[in-house]
């Protein structure tokens, strides 16, 4: 006989898990204890919000789903926002809640709460297990739903009594693992491929537009095959970054606005047409261009917020090996030279403009200065998480990036309080990886305490903290619970062991990163403050990296 608990467990190894994220309580207790004994690796953070949030970093770089769990009532609906970041990042994260007993409902009973009812509108597919012996179907169906199509999160419920019930394991099946290898990847059909190579013959300025999408389908090598074959200037959203090296020759990110409003031919592949793109839409994009969508989810050809010239269900991956084939002896670099002249040159004079920005020796010291050393510091392949809002926007405009899936930020959600639990699931998901969590002061204080998380589980990660003063630049006075002031963060680094660091001079930033990244190798995490002049608003910076 075995116990629903113990099932959860066996079904999540028989899955092929490996680590998941937690905060100890009934009813999962027991669930938690069984995956110990089983070999899996039990992070437990100090916020179930962080659990989420760390599953979701996870998730994003190694392209499967982070598994978190949590016990009944507020410790599940603590998970929510986390699971909703998830759900509007279109990230698989495989939530458990533990619930209050069946046989108990609606009888006033203790941490009595429809879960269920509260992630159906932010998971991809949720559901209830009321049968112990179905479980591993369930958890099968949770990863499943998670990786197939347009990637996105899951929540399964599990009742107390549920996980107490006691199963004949003779009576017990376990669905084939998923097979990761074998997800369904649609091909575009020949008459829509062939429609786009005409387009692009035709188009004198067309420009690429892709997002996470690109990376989920794992299509790196045949957007940048199809993006030098082409020559077509490339742009991606914040969540797609480093799908191709961001200093490769048909990147001009300064010209970004220009590229938009004057492109004739947009190609949107792998990336919804939201507001993170402004819908591709006037003003800021030509309005007598074509567009040509391709994605992975029916619905999003479907509900295109501008009439499409061509609308293509398909996978980014084989998508683009179509297009790259397809366009031989009709399409080549020569066909947009005279664009990508134009594009480049705007973009050498945008970015010597921003270069000087960047440098800025002031004091109290520009978000833009420290940027400028983050980014001279860290390895090409770093792990850049990003949080905050004035921060958020100046790392987004000044600091490239390089490699897939390795920078994560706030996302389409705009969420908050993200950067320590993502610095944390990028740690555990690759340990060799230099990890760096850039933070504004305000959104560092939400999840603060997963520092204590890292330490505890030898996850060493370097934060560095912009700290402004309070929330958003300008202390205007008039702005209701703006001010923070300026605690001293780099002592609690030092509390629980770890490494601290309190700058108030630009020269002196580089040197403590340099002492900071010694101490991350002696296994330490370490907190880097870095007192930034209040009144920078990155609103008003047209200088930087993604300048109109």
């Amino acid at each position: 006989m075995a116990i629903g608990s113990d099932i959860v467990a066996k079904a999540m190894k028989h899955e092929g898990v490996k680590d998941f994220f937690y905060i100890m309580g009934g009813p999962m207790l027991a669930v938690e204890s069984a995956c110990l004994k089983s070999g899996m690796r039990g992070i437990d953070v100090r916020h179930e919000q962080a659990a989420a949030m760390a599953g979701f970093a996870y998730a994003r770089l190694l392209n499967k789903p982070g598994f978190c769990m949590a016990a009944s009532g507020p410790a599940t609906t603590n998970l929510v926002t986390g699971i909703a970041h998830a759900w509007a990042d279109c990230t698989p994260v495989v939530a458990l809640g533990g619930a209050a007993p069946v046989s108990t409902w609606h009888n006033g009973a203790f941490q009595d709460t429809d879960q269920l009812a509260l992630f159906k509108p932010i998971t991809k597919w949720a559901d209830r297990v009321h049968h112990a012996r179905r479980i591993p179907e369930l958890i099968h169906l949770a990863v499943t739903h998670a990786m197939t199509g347009k990637t996105g999160p899951t929540y399964l419920d599990l009742p107390g009594d549920v996980l107490y019930a006691e199963v004949d394991e003779s009576k017990i099946e376990y669905p084939d693992p998923f097979d990761y290898a074998k997800r369904a990847r649609p091909a575009a059909n020949t008459a829509d491929v062939k429609a786009i190579v005409e387009l692009l013959a035709k188009a004198k300025q067309p420009v690429l537009v892709t997002g996470s999408g690109v990376q989920w389908s794992q299509a790196d090598k045949e957007m940048l095959a199809f993006v030098e074959a082409a020559g077509v200037p490339f742009y991606t959203t914040p969540q797609g970054r480093g799908i191709i090296p961001e200093d490769h020759k048909y990147s001009y990110l300064t010209s970004r606005s220009a590229a938009f409003k004057d492109a004739d031919l947009i190609l949107v592949i792998g990336t919804r047409m939201n507001y993170v793109i402004g819908n591709a839409a006037p003003p800021r994009w030509n309005a007598a261009a074509k567009i040509v969508r391709i994605d992975i989810d029916p619905f999003e050809i479907a509900s295109a917020p501008r009439k499409l010239d061509v609308g293509v269900v398909a996978d980014a991956k084989i998508a683009f090996g179509q297009l790259t084939e397809a366009i031989k002896g009709k399409v080549t670099p020569a066909s947009y030279e005279t664009w990508r002249e134009r594009l480049r040159t705007r973009n050498v004079q945008k970015t010597a403009e921003a270069e000087q920005a960047l440098s800025n020796n002031s004091s109290p010291i520009h978000p833009l200065r420290l940027c400028k050393e983050v980014r001279d510091f860290m390895d090409r392949d770093c792990v850049l998480c990003v949080d905050g809002q004035e921060t958020l926007n100046f790392a987004r405009q000044a600091i490239p990036q390089f490699t897939a899936r390795h920078r994560i930020n706030s996302g389409a959600y705009g969420t908050m309080g993200v950067g320590m639990p993502f610095g944390l699931g990028a740690k555990a998901a690759m340990p060799d990886k230099q990890v760096i969590v850039l933070h504004g002061d305000g959104s560092f204080g939400m999840n603060a305490m997963e520092f204590d998380t890292m330490m505890r589980h030898n996850l060493p990660v370097l934060t560095i903290i912009s700290q402004n003063g309070g929330w958003t630049g300008d202390p205007d006075k008039s702005k209701p619970g703006r001010d923070l002031g300026y605690p001293r963060y780099d002592k609690l680094a030092e509390c629980f062991g770890g490494h601290g660091e309190y700058i108030e001079k630009p020269e002196d930033i580089r040197p403590a990163l340099e002492r900071a990244k010694k101490a991350v190798a002696a296994g330490k995490s370490a907190i880097v403050c870095v007192v930034t002049d209040s009144r920078a608003r990155a609103t008003t910076t047209a200088f930087t990296r993604y300048a109109t």
